[in-house]
């Protein structure tokens, strides 16, 4: 049903859902009914308009079929066979398509015109579109239940106008890129591109249907803040938190000595942490020793007892549970618990008590495990470390006030590092894949606007603690599968054959058939190898990522199916019970197991809430790399509306139709439009996402190509940067 200007009213969405039902109720396959026998039998005349968008949806939708006009009785219809039905969720709307999960965690695929106007939330009746071209596309046959909380961002515009849409002014939502109808009551004052957020107040068949009601203005949507913190409400998410809660916080936040009983008490260990410098919410610490006539090593990895203080079913646990994780953005965070405790009496500074599970293992002079052991513990960290430090004492540019600091852990740091190499080394050849990944460190200034993009990698010591912590989530992983224990563990499935079929075309493509391997039953080895045969090459950078973009997503799972890209058995999220809701739920699990808990009566205490964890773990972790990936993008645009017609040197990471994206040495990344190139207008040939070709000049450009580019433009509100080729601007142009 086009949209003629006039919106879909909450009456008339009443009588179009009635008449489907009635046309539905008539129509069958085994035979059909004309146009005129269906009105009468329907009741057309009652509300022709409905009667008449009911069969439009319903033949879009592909519920019935129009047949071959008949010149005695014109058209007639036929219900379509039935496919099964189930209840899905709308997870995630883009600009024309969308998709759902249904209750055993699959996703299916959506176009934008059969979504019937749902919203992320609703809670949908759906089934498998006939003659879709997706293995799991479906199709939206009616909402079962609304997302009544559900808020959206987007930016107000003017004049916006279409074929299906016409109105002076709209609010153009950010999800699926919709404009929508503004109610006439002004309860919130906005402008012309201020980023606004918005609630539903009245449903239409489609999205452009919807009438929104502005609720809070952030202000101009060319600021990277203003974006940012309109994400977060879209999202439910804020920095504080509700008073109830955090008065059980402060409650809570108390460290008694009668607590130490029954805990394994690790205070006389030498024990320290290791984190960025401006971290807060230290949760794993670490130890180690040698044993000079065995040649064994001791690994302790000690994470702070968050469970102990945030009790299952409490006020803590459930707003935990509903923010799933912490996100960090720039130089904030928006915590999963209050700073009492994450900041406070849960995180492990330096020279103060406090309770942890401690996991103890004991590794042969080789590097491999001979045993290990889980505490309810008591420790007291003796220094807190930072990375950059540590960094500067292993490559000894220490200076003499650093050294001193690290003077009483500077053995244990070296014997971390000889025992990591012996577990990394071992690692290596059980086939852990190593992807090669870069970020960039946001430079803001007193106003939180964006002055610089600073690449940033890992050093020795980030990899050292990491090695340690892959140690402790195996050993829990494993603990709790040989005890048969309700777990939620961390799953990467193995990779499709098609998706390592396409991997392998498109690098015989970059790099001429350099490279051979088999696509069937592939391995984590035979993935490893490969990056390695690759590591020294230029563009390695956009190798490793399109190799992480051909594997599946990690997730959290109730079942232990291994991790592919770790080549581990055993995997699980132990170490961040501050910021991961899951490794939370494992704490409580594990310490009840200590405690003497049975596995059939863990089995009966958790069985369905580990379920539930997992899969609200596995969505608050999408959504905060959402968030965490759009703020670098809105922030990295602020910076370049400071660089237009400065000229950057960057890499081709992608190409499609319409332009090739470029990351520049800053990390940002930008577009340059196919039609701005040097190439034949009608000569373009775009093949496979790999290169763009002039098939009469033969020029071409390619993914990994290392290019000059000019920024001409940065627009905040979309995160979107634009590029020009360096090499095709008039000197006089390449600065203005």
């Amino acid at each position: 049903m086009k949209n003629s200007g006039k919106p879909f009213f909450p009456e008339q969405k009443e009588m179009f859902c009635f008449r489907i039902k009635k046309i539905l109720n008539h129509v069958r396959p085994s035979h059909k009914l004309t146009r005129d026998e269906l009105a009468l039998q329907c009741g057309r005349d009652s509300a022709p308009v409905a009667y008449d968008a009911a069969i439009e949806s319903l033949l879009e939708s592909g519920q019935i079929e129009r047949l071959e006009r008949d010149y005695r009785s014109g058209c007639s219809y036929r219900l379509i066979k039935e496919k099964p039905t189930f209840q899905a969720k709308v997870v995630r709307l883009h600009k024309t398509f969308g998709f759902l999960h249904d209750d055993q965690g699959r996703e299916f695929f959506v176009r934008g015109k059969y979504l019937f106007g749902s919203m992320p939330g609703d809670i949908v009746l759906a089934r498998l579109r006939p003659g879709g071209e997706k293995v799991h596309e479906a199709q939206v046959l009616g909402i079962l239940k609304e997302n009544e909380h559900l808020l959206l961002r987007g930016n107000i515009v003017f004049g916006y106008d279409d074929e299906e849409f016409d109105v002076p002014c709209a609010f153009l939502s950010r999800t699926g890129n919709v404009p929508m109808r503004i109610d006439n009551d002004l309860s919130c004052d906005y402008r012309k591109n201020d980023v606004v957020l918005a609630k539903i107040v009245s449903r239409g068949i489609h999205h452009w249907d919807h009438i929104v009601q502005i609720i809070h203005n952030f202000g101009n949507a060319e600021v990277a803040e203003h974006c940012v913190q309109a994400m977060l409400g879209e999202a439910n998410l804020q920095e504080n938190f509700a008073e109830e809660i955090q008065k059980e916080a402060e409650s809570v936040a108390v460290l008694n000595e009668s607590e130490f009983k029954n805990r394994k008490d690790f205070r006389n260990e030498l024990i320290f942490t290791i984190d960025g410098a401006h971290t807060k919410d230290m949760d794993d610490a670490v130890s180690v020793t040698k044993n000079s006539e065995t040649g064994e090593y001791t690994l302790g990895v000690h994470i702070a007892d968050v469970s102990h203080y945030v009790r299952m079913n409490s006020e803590l646990d459930k707003e935990a549970f509903l923010r799933g994780t912490s996100v960090y953005y720039a130089d904030k965070v928006i915590p999963m618990l209050p700073k009492e405790l994450s900041n406070g009496i849960c995180s492990l500074n330096p020279n103060e008590d406090r309770l942890a599970i401690s996991v103890i293992m004991t590794f042969s002079p080789k590097g491999e495990l001979l045993h290990d052991a889980f505490y309810s513990s008591v420790i007291r960290s003796r220094l807190k470390g930072v990375y950059e430090e540590c960094n500067q004492i292993f490559d000894g540019t220490a200076s003499a006030e650093i050294r001193e600091k690290y003077a009483e852990i500077q053995e244990s740091l070296f014997l971390l590092e000889e025992l990591t190499g012996k577990l990394d080394e071992i690692h290596h050849q059980n086939g852990r894949i190593e992807l090669e990944s870069a970020e960039a460190e946001i430079l803001l200034d007193e106003n939180h606007i964006c002055v610089g993009l600073m690449p940033v990698h890992s050093g020795k010591t980030e990899k050292l603690i990491e090695s340690c912590m892959l140690s402790a989530n195996e050993c829990a992983a494993k603990f709790a599968r040989k005890k048969n224990l309700p777990f939620i563990y961390r799953v990467h499935e193995k990779p499709p054959e098609e998706n390592m079929q396409k991997l392998k075309d498109w690098l015989s493509n970059l790099h001429e058939n350099e490279f051979s391997f088999s696509t069937e039953d592939v391995q984590p080895k035979d993935i490893q190898q490969l990056l390695e045969t690759c590591r020294e090459k230029k563009d390695f950078p956009v190798i490793s990522n399109f190799v992480l973009h051909s594997m599946e997503k990690a997730y959290y799972s109730e079942k232990p199916s291994g991790h592919f890209g770790l080549a581990m058995k055993d995997y699980t999220h132990f170490t961040s019970p501050i910021r991961r809701y899951a490794d939370l739920m494992i704490h409580r699990i594990i310490s009840d197991a200590l405690q003497g808990e049975t596995p059939e009566r863990l089995q009966k205490k958790y069985e369905k809430q580990v379920i539930e964890a997992a899969r609200q773990a596995s969505e608050t972790e999408i959504q905060a790399t959402r968030i965490e990936r759009n703020a670098f993008a809105y922030f990295a645009a602020e910076f370049m509306q400071s660089c237009i017609g400065q000229q950057f040197t960057g890499m081709i990471t992608n190409i499609a139709e319409y332009g090739m994206y470029v990351r520049l040495e800053n990390m940002a990344e930008g577009l340059i439009p196919v039609d701005t190139l040097p190439l034949e207008e009608t000569a373009i040939l775009v093949e496979e996402s790999w290169f763009v070709k002039d098939v009469i000049t033969q020029q071409k450009f390619q993914i990994g190509d290392e290019i000059q580019a000019v920024c001409v433009n940065a627009e905040v509100s979309t995160g979107h940067i634009d590029l020009l080729w360096a090499e095709e601007l008039p000197p006089d142009e390449i600065f203005y």
